[in-house]
């Protein structure tokens, strides 16, 4: 019996190994992806990289060619990002759901600034929402196949700040409406700038503070021109990976799985490595050497500014008051109706129109 059982399961393993090397031996397949602001992320050198682009290659016995490329070397900006995967220009890309959600009202449901404070919530909200979102991504002809963090979003000020109070008057650099409407509820001046502007913007003045990951601020050097860092995430810039849906219902069915089996493994790790980048970026930037593993060590340390009193609290009743009632009237009705019946029993907080 003992034999048999083993029989059979070496039956099974050649079946599935015939399968992974057979079924793209009829003509190589070459795949063309555009993912992260910045090629020195971690979320593109630890996970894009080894996992999407090596590790399809590897499991498709070398049938598979990803060419991968950052935002930065195929010229892109961000907000074009869905067109170019609707048009078939690019097969596969990444963007934070905020920067193309001009397009699609509904992604930024996701994670608006202010709702998902701790990492564990906006996950759970992104898998109540992925299969909502792709019914209107799909009448573009695009398909959200996963979803992954940066890490917490957070405040750099070059100002010194004790509190979230003491951004009132402020220029904080925002992207995406949702923010702009937070900021502006805490008595902030939003100034929308794109991530590759704001080292300068700090530099000169031109704003006193920006948000982004502690792990992206770090990335981009931030720690130079900023002074302060404030330690509380505000929401986790939850991202997408689009693929064109054409391309993706051509692909042979058994390619087509290998594809998104890994996508799948991409957003596992990736979603890891939000948790960790948060804390490491914080302790690089605030010049915690024993503790600052996946970023650069700040040469100039900032000050991380801790949290007082109930912060949440006080983030929550803005997001409630001041963010989900704008993001609504721009969605429209339909959108308040899904909210209120997929994120609310999530996160708590309730759309009251």
């Amino acid at each position: 019996m003992m034999q048999k059982r083993m029989n059979a399961l070496k039956s099974a393993v050649c079946a599935a190994v015939l399968c992974a090397t057979t079924y793209v031996s009829a003509s190589d397949i070459n795949i063309t992806a555009v993912t992260q602001v910045n090629p020195t992320l971690p979320q593109y050198t630890r996970v894009d990289q080894p996992v999407l682009r090596d590790g399809l290659k590897a499991a498709s016995g070398g049938r598979i060619e990803v060419k991968l490329a950052s935002w930065p070397e195929m010229n892109v900006n961000g907000p074009e990002v869905l067109r170019l995967v609707r048009s078939g220009q690019v097969d596969i890309a990444a963007v934070p759901l905020t920067t193309v959600s001009g397009d699609v009202p509904l992604l930024d449901a996701v994670d608006l600034a202010g709702m998902n404070m701790e990492i564990g919530q906006a996950r759970r909200v992104a898998n109540a929402m992925a299969p909502i979102v792709n019914r209107d991504l799909e009448r573009l002809g695009i398909k959200l196949v996963a979803t992954y963090p940066f890490s917490g979003q957070m405040l750099f000020c070059n100002k010194p700040i004790g509190s979230l109070a003491d951004i009132k008057g402020l220029k904080v650099r925002t992207f995406g409406p949702a923010l702009t409407d937070l900021m502006k509820a805490l008595g902030a001046q939003p100034v929308s700038l794109a991530f590759g502007e704001v080292y300068t913007a700090l530099e000169r003045g031109t704003v006193d503070c920006a948000v982004t990951g502690s792990g992206s601020g770090n990335g981009a050097k931030w720690h130079e021109v900023a002074t302060h860092i404030y330690n509380q995430p505000l929401f986790w810039a939850v991202s997408g990976y689009f693929v064109n849906l054409a391309w993706w219902n051509k692909l042979d069915p058994a390619v087509r799985t290998l594809v998104e089996k890994t996508l799948l493994d991409v957003q596992e790790k990736q979603w890891a490595l939000g948790l960790e980048a948060t804390k490491d970026g914080v302790d690089c930037n605030v010049g915690k050497a024993a503790s600052c593993k996946i970023h650069t060590l700040a040469k100039k340390p900032m000050t991380e500014v801790t949290p007082k009193g109930d912060v949440r609290a006080t983030i929550r009743k803005e997001m409630e008051e001041d963010v989900l009632p704008p993001w609504v009237k721009r969605c429209g009705e339909r959108c308040g109706k899904i909210y209120n019946e997929t994120v609310a029993p999530i996160t708590g907080i309730p759309f009251k129109g």
